[in-house]
C-alpha cells in the first residue's frame, strides 16, 4: 500500500480540492482525507503509479508539490537534519562572509559545493580561509541580526518530540550556529565544525577532522545504532550535495528547496511546502501538532 500527499506553501494555501479528487480517480486511490484546509491531502494507493513523474512535473507547474510512499512506516522515530538553507533560512558561512568583505565570492564557491560541483572539504577549508582575521564577537552579531529559522521548524520538532522522536542537527556548517539552532528548536544534539579563534580572531582554519557528506551518514548510523532504531525508522532533511548520502540512507529522505542537482537523486522533493510538509508526511493533520 502506497500513500499520496499533495500540499502547497502554507503561505499561499491553493490546493484545489478538484484537483485531488481528479488525481485520486485516475489512479484510482482511496478517499481523500484533508491534513490542512487548501493546504494538504492524502490518499492510498494500491500500487505505485507509473507515470508519478510526469504528473509530478505537471503539477509543479500548479505550485503543488506530490509524493508517494509506502504507507507503513511513515511516521518516524527520528529526524536528522542539516541547518543551512534546511533549518535556517541563510547559509552561515555567508553571512560571515559578508562581514569580512568577501560576500559574493565565498557565495559562489557555497553555491557551487552545495550542487556538487566543488569538492566540499576543500571549498570549506578555502571559504574558511577567506575570513581569516574577522573578530570572533561578529558571529554573536550574525546570529542576532542576519539568521532566520526557516518556517514550520518548531512546529516540526515540537510534534515529532512529542510524538517520542529523537531529533539531531548535524551540519556541515559550524557548531557556534548550531549549538543556538538547536538549542531554540529542541534538537536532541548536533554535529558540526568548528571555526578556530586566535586571539579573539577567527584564525582562517577549521577543526580538523571536517565534518562533510560521509561524517552525515556516520551521524545517521552511529545515533541509529545507540538508540536501538532502523535507518529506516529515520527521516533526513536537506538540500546540498553533502545531505545525499544521508537523504539515500534514511526510510525518508526529504529534498528540501534544494539544489536541482540534488532534488534529481530524491524521490521525496518539497519544493514550496515549508518544513510542516515533513509532518504531513508523515500523516499529520495540521490539528494535530503540538503547541
Amino acid at each position: 500500500m502506497f500513500t499520496a500527499t499533495l500540499l502547497t506553501a502554507p503561505s499561499d494555501p491553493t490546493l484545489d480540492p478538484a484537483l485531488v479528487e481528479s488525481l485520486r480517480n485516475a489512479w484510482g486511490g482511496g478517499d481523500a482525507v484533508w491534513l490542512a484546509p487548501d493546504e494538504a491531502a492524502e490518499f492510498d494507493l494500491a500500487t505505485m503509479p507509473d507515470n508519478l513523474w510526469d504528473v509530478w512535473a505537471d503539477l509543479q507547474n500548479m505550485r503543488v508539490d506530490l509524493i508517494v510512499q509506502p504507507s507503513e512506516g511513515r511516521r518516524k522515530k527520528m529526524l536528522l537534519a542539516d541547518m543551512d538553507s534546511t533549518m535556517i533560512q541563510q547559509e552561515c558561512i555567508d553571512e560571515l562572509a559578508d562581514e569580512a568583505g568577501v560576500g559574493p565570492h565565498v557565495k559562489d564557491i557555497t553555491a557551487r559545493a552545495m550542487n556538487g560541483e566543488l569538492d566540499f572539504e576543500g571549498a570549506l577549508i578555502e571559504r574558511v580561509g577567506l575570513l581569516k582575521g574577522l573578530k570572533e564577537n561578529v558571529i554573536t552579531k550574525v546570529l542576532a541580526e542576519r539568521i532566520t529559522l526557516m518556517p514550520g521548524g518548531k512546529a516540526l520538532l515540537t510534534t515529532m518530540k512529542a510524538d517520542g522522536a529523537y531529533a539531531a542537527l548535524v551540519s556541515g556548517g559550524f557548531t557556534a550556529f548550531t549549538a543556538k539552532v538547536a538549542a531554540e528548536l529542541g534538537f536532541d544534539e548536533n554535529r558540526a565544525n568548528t571555526l578556530l579563534v586566535d586571539d579573539g580572531k577567527l584564525s582562517g582554519e577549521v577543526g580538523r577532522p571536517i565534518l562533510g557528506r560521509e561524517a552525515k551518514v556516520d551521524a545517521l548510523k552511529d545515533i541509529t545504532a545507540r538508540l536501538g532504531l532502523r535507518h529506516e525508522d529515520v527521516m533526513a532533511v536537506g538540500d546540498g550535495a553533502n545531505d545525499l548520502g544521508m537523504l539515500g540512507l534514511a526510510g525518508a529522505g526529504v529534498a528540501l528547496h534544494a539544489k536541482p542537482s540534488v532534488a534529481a537523486e530524491c524521490d521525496i522533493r518539497i519544493n514550496f511546502g515549508d518544513l510542516t510538509a515533513l509532518l504531513f508526511l508523515q500523516g499529520y493533520a495540521r490539528t494535530d501538532f503540538a503547541a
